[in-house]
């Protein structure tokens, strides 16, 4: 017996039932079952595909497909790592080195003022209050009915969206709160200090600006990148 194109819907739809949600990972899984199922049959032709799907699953052991889900997604993290750092650096090579540069003037110069602190956590908080926004905005229309239907989930897809703006939000508070706990007079420190400040806030903003505007607009393209069937859905 061979796997046919209406086994294949049903071990996406098994899939599915899993708990497994994005399209890339249940390819992969329905891949190695169907070989799998495939395998079983010849040495026991007389089982129904119920039967083999059921003695490959049992493979995957006590937590089913959580294990691969879960390495997966660290996977994809640190490819999502590797994206984002990608563009990231760009910032620091001619041209936009120069935007780069005035970007860290800025806040050299803002640090030296009485109430430097108060304007960064201004800025920090426009940049937190925007990405929850996008945040939010995106788990909204994941949620709707039409959405759901109609779009395949991808794991890249939603890390540049809804996954890495919640974790751009957790950034954001994690800086207010050590800055609120150690109660830093910017204006006070050492010039090192300052210059080494406003390096790390310069960097912070472009990777904000990299994740939160560019990586969106270029989706589509890292999307075929990745996924090679990308094109053809």
């Amino acid at each position: 017996m061979i796997i046919t194109e209406k086994h294949i819907e049903e071990l996406y739809k098994f899939t599915r039932e899993h708990f497994v949600y994005h399209y890339d990972v249940q390819t992969e899984l329905v891949d190695h079952l169907a070989n799998d199922i495939e395998q079983i049959w010849v040495d026991q032709p007389h089982l129904a595909f119920e039967q083999a799907k059921d003695l490959s699953f049992k493979k995957f052991g006590v937590f089913g497909f959580m294990d691969v889900l879960e390495q997966k997604q660290n996977a994809m993290n640190k490819r999502y790592a590797k994206i984002l750092w990608r563009f990231t650096k760009e910032w620091f090579t001619l041209p936009k080195v120069f935007t780069t540069t005035l970007i860290f003037m800025l806040f050299f110069v803002v640090l030296q003022l009485e109430y430097s602190f108060i304007i960064l956590v201004t800025c920090f908080f426009i940049l937190a209050g925007y990405d929850l926004f996008k945040f939010l905005k995106n788990r909204i229309e994941q949620k709707m009915p039409k959405k759901k239907n109609a779009e395949k989930r991808w794991l890249l897809k939603e890390m540049i969206g809804t996954t890495r703006s919640g974790f751009s939000f957790i950034t954001f508070i994690n800086v207010f709160n050590i800055m609120n706990l150690f109660k830093i007079d910017f204006y006070s420190l050492p010039l090192y200090a300052i210059m080494l400040t406003a390096f790390g806030a310069t960097f912070l903003c472009i990777t904000f600006y990299v994740g939160s505007i560019i990586l969106p607009q270029k989706s589509e393209e890292l999307l075929k990148e990745t996924y090679p069937e990308y094109s053809m859905i």
